[in-house]
């Protein structure tokens, strides 16, 4: 997984959060601290997964290897199996080279897909590519609240799960974080200490996630 410097994280020093903010500014700030013993634990405010951090050298060489992931193997996300028609959608590629038109950003990547669905897009305004963006981009609007609070509650129960196992009623909350019971949630840990149980609260019930009806 890619760790931008950009991305906002959260460190803390077992139950006491030390300091949130830009990945690179959150590393930095630990390897000046002199705290780099493993009691503390730097997390991805999006996913609430735990963010390895490598704080040897200078300011630049962390930042230089957090702006530099590892490369995926070519290929990978190609599909396999499962198709009667394939072929690699290149109208993209093909615009740029007649019409000297910018790259806009997009990836030329093969699909697969069935002689029917080949045709179907074949009629649809602008060609394949541009019917295909517009289905994903509807499907992506259709389904994003729902998306958004299921991230926020598996982002909130990944922090949970490392960080809060062994305190009281640790299995309550959970049942409470997935039923998207916030009142029984913030009963359940309220014995926990402070700043743990602001940032679950706060992964799983962010200011911009829709509520359900």
């Amino acid at each position: 997984m890619s760790n931008p410097p950009s991305r906002p994280c959260t460190a803390f020093s077992g139950d006491r959060l030390l300091l949130s903010g830009p990945l690179a500014e959150v590393a930095i700030a630990i390897r000046r601290s002199g705290e780099t013993d493993e009691t503390i634990l730097v997390f991805d405010d999006a996913t609430g997964r735990v963010v390895d951090l490598d704080l040897r050298g200078t300011d630049t060489d962390i930042v230089e290897r957090l702006s530099h992931p590892p490369k995926a193997a070519a290929g990978s996300d190609c599909p396999k199996t499962g198709a009667t028609s394939s072929l690699a959608v290149l109208e993209e590629r093909q615009d740029q080279k007649s019409r000297g038109r910018p790259k806009l950003g997009v990836v030329a990547r093969e699909v697969t897909l069935l002689p029917r669905q080949w045709e179907w897009l074949a009629t649809q305004p602008g060609g394949a590519s541009a019917a295909l963006r517009r289905l994903v981009d509807g499907a992506r609007k259709a389904a994003h609240p729902h998306q958004e609070k299921r991230a926020a509650q598996e982002a909130a129960y990944r922090f949970m799960q490392v960080i809060a196992g062994n305190l009281p009623g640790y299995e309550e909350a959970i049942r409470a974080l997935f039923a998207d019971d916030r009142p029984v949630l913030e009963e359940r840990t309220i014995s926990w200490p402070a700043d743990i149980r602001a940032y679950a609260l706060r992964l799983a019930f962010r200011p911009d996630n829709h509520q359900h009806p």
